[in-house]
């Protein structure tokens, strides 16, 4: 009776064993999918009528977006138990901007759009330009300043009371 209960044991022992070498690479599998599978929470056809502009407006807003979420993501896992709520609160949303950024990216391509070049730095104006070719005077106060001579009551058309 000893001997079979050992042997219970053992077997059940080397089931779960068996069971844990079967599930891990599965579930490995299972964690390695969200990253191929991005564009299964995006529309594909949802950039193939916008133009360069529309589309560059829309890499940079999803590029802010996938910033924002890898944020939050990291902040969430410094907390107690982070991982698991990074990965249930942000994880998905982050899966969907990536696919979306990546048929954007194809659209882009596709369209064969350039980069619009930055805005050259603003010009100086001539009033800015004027006070910067004076600088040893002094900026002009709104109110007028106050002069050493008295000031008079008398009214300034000479006349008396």
């Amino acid at each position: 009776m000893i001997a079979s209960d050992c042997h219970r044991a053992r077997a059940i022992r080397g089931a779960t064993f068996a069971a844990l070498l079967v599930l891990c690479p599965a579930l490995a599998g299972c964690a390695g999918m969200s990253d191929s599978m991005s564009t299964a929470f995006a529309d594909p056809a949802k950039y193939d009528l916008y133009d360069c502009k529309q589309l560059e407006t829309e890499r940079k807003s999803l590029a802010a977006k996938s910033a924002e979420l890898q944020g939050l993501m990291a902040k969430a896992e410094t907390g107690a138990g982070g991982a698991v709520v990074s990965e249930l609160a942000y994880r998905n949303d982050y899966i969907a901007v990536r696919g979306q950024t990546q048929f954007a990216d194809e659209a882009w391509r596709k369209n064969k759009c350039v980069e619009t070049p930055p805005p050259p730095p603003a010009a100086k104006t001539a009033g800015a330009k004027s006070a910067a070719a004076k600088p040893g005077k002094p900026a002009r106060s709104a109110r007028p300043t106050r002069t050493d001579a008295p000031v008079s009551t008398l009214p300034k058309d000479g006349s008396t009371y």
